[in-house]
């Protein structure tokens, strides 16, 4: 019988964690949702989550995230289970996670109006 230490998935000691290896990781916008909604939900499986990515995608940000230290994986049967490491995070990292998960989407630029007569500007 497997103990809680043996069913999680190996993970970095966040104290050897640099700062901009968390960014680099949370760079990605898959990775950022992934976050986002464990933040929200606490735990969830791959098939659990509702990003635009194939499966397997899914599994290999999963797998990079806790290879950053932004995840815990467990093992519950044949499913892992994720959960982002907050309190961990906000101890190495004070407000870093809070503020990369409140900060509000980017706004795309409106496209610029054409002048008359065309691209090339002629009348």
């Amino acid at each position: 019988m497997r103990t809680l230490d043996q069913a999680r998935l190996p993970q970095p000691d966040l104290a050897e964690v640099e700062i901009g290896t968390v960014l680099q990781a949370l760079a990605d916008p898959v990775r950022l949702q992934i976050v986002r909604l464990l933040s929200r939900q606490g735990t969830a499986a791959c098939g659990e989550l509702d990003v635009p990515v194939k499966r397997s995608t899914v599994s290999h940000h999963l797998r990079t995230l806790r290879e950053t230290g932004l995840l815990e994986t467990h093992l519950k049967g044949n499913t892992r289970v994720s959960k982002v490491r907050r309190e961990e995070l906000d101890r190495r990292f004070p407000g870093l996670l809070a503020s990369i998960l409140d900060a509000a989407p980017a706004v795309p630029a409106a496209p610029p109006e054409e002048e008359p007569g065309g691209a090339d500007g002629e009348r």
